[in-house]
């Protein structure tokens, strides 16, 4: 069967997330956004894993389900580290197909660091040590390096990691085998790396709020059991993992470089003009993902490995809805469009992904159906993000004659 899978979320016991953020609330906007399988994140948290014993069915393959919604256990672990002299801070996911294994994982990390001071907690724990503690317990886990271009927490990061994926995890290298892209990189930029060629490339939400689950989600064609998924992206299975859905990257927080405070956003060869320093305050500037995957590639631009999963770019519905009025997507009249419109289509991906252009054009208005026509070609204007400050997309030139705000249509 085919489904969507957004697999690396947080819970409301994380850092600046939604009270929200629990299995109820998850499960209500996984059906809005045609969402068949979460991740639960934040396994690692006492208060959380007992939500998640006490609300979750367990289906007996490696999954569990609330209110017609299936959940994988993950949780992400910030490691911080010293190493050869200089400190590392890495995101690894886990994913586990049992509580019993969860368990276990927890009574051992938790002799290591405090695990209930965040749903995702900070150990002075080597990456690779940590894949070694999790292997051990069970060797169908799985470790999948977070967000891995992201400069100050992850494995490729500019301020924070490694050249290598050999360097991070040693001798535990040949057991990982899929990759998180992050929102600020799609699988396109990762091609450039021939080292990355035998990795799966997954792309998740990193979610801390029910309504931007799914912003990156990925497509499988298979069993919906924790065995077939791990097998899938193991094998790095074409015809069974299908694609991936992907912010433009321009749109993620540190596609470039730039120093936030200052107002400083650059373009790789900008920073190498002025050696890396703030004009303004003459600090270093942070060192965005392109820069670093110019770095450390060893392809030119558009090189598509023989072996590549494909991936699609979107805008979510609310975005789309909010240029299409000229109103913040906060607003309420989006929230009333948005609901109304999955009234009439089913999900949000039904209405991105899935419906043509004349279907959509039967039941929203005009100026919505070209927002979404516009999204699906590429045909967006993106001030691309840099140092923590999300990217500024829009769909429509407002200088251009004819783009005035969508009339309102009368759905029933």
């Amino acid at each position: 069967m085919e489904f969507i899978a957004d697999l690396h979320i947080h819970s409301k016991y994380s850092r600046a997330t939604s009270r929200d953020m629990d299995i109820a609330h998850l499960a209500d906007w996984a059906k809005l956004k045609g969402i068949t399988l979460m991740g639960t994140g934040d396994f690692t948290h006492h208060l959380w894993l007992e939500e998640l014993k006490h609300t979750l069915e367990d289906c007996g393959n490696g999954l569990f389900k609330h209110a017609g919604v299936y959940f994988m256990l993950t949780a992400e672990v910030s490691s911080i580290y010293s190493k050869g002299g200089r400190t590392y801070r890495i995101h690894n996911l886990i994913f586990s197909p049992s509580f019993k294994s969860v368990d276990a994982i927890n009574e051992k990390l938790g002799r290591l660091g405090n695990l209930s001071s965040d749903g995702r907690p900070i150990l002075g724990l080597d990456a690779a040590e940590l894949a070694r503690i999790v292997f051990d317990i069970d060797e169908n886990c799985m470790i999948v390096p977070g967000h891995i271009w992201t400069p100050w927490f992850s494995v490729f990061g500019s301020m924070s990691g490694f050249d290598r994926i050999e360097d991070c995890f040693e001798k535990q290298t040949e057991k990982i085998f899929a990759l998180e892209t992050g929102l600020s990189s799609d699988p396109a930029m990762n091609w450039r790396l021939s080292a990355l060629d035998r990795f799966t490339l997954i792309s998740n939400s990193d979610s801390h709020s029910p309504s931007r689950i799914g912003r990156e989600a990925n497509v499988f064609d298979c069993a919906l059991d924790y065995k077939t998924i791990r097998e899938v992206l193991k094998t790095k299975d074409k015809k069974r993992f299908l694609y991936t859905i992907e912010f433009f990257p321009e749109e993620g927080k540190y596609h470039f470089d730039g120093h936030r405070l200052c107002g400083i956003r650059w373009s790789p060869e900008e920073t190498k003009a002025h050696n890396g320093k703030c004009p303004k305050c003459g600090k270093p500037v942070t060192v965005g993902v392109v820069n670093r995957v110019e770095k450390l590639a060893d392809r030119a631009a558009g090189f598509v490995p023989d072996n590549a999963i494909p991936f699609k770019n979107f805008i979510s519905l609310d975005q789309i809805i909010a240029e299409a009025k000229g109103v913040s997507k906060t607003s309420v009249a989006v929230e009333r469009d948005y609901r109304s419109y999955l009234s009439t289509f089913g999900t949000e991906f039904d209405i991105l992904m899935r419906a043509s252009k004349e279907e959509l054009a039967k039941k929203l208005p005009a100026k919505v159906v070209e927002g979404v026509m516009r999204a699906r070609g590429g045909k967006v204007n993106i001030k691309p993000g840099y140092d923590g400050e999300y990217g500024i997309i829009s769909l429509f030139d407002k200088d251009q004659p004819g783009e005035q705000k969508e009339q309102q249509l009368n759905l029933f």
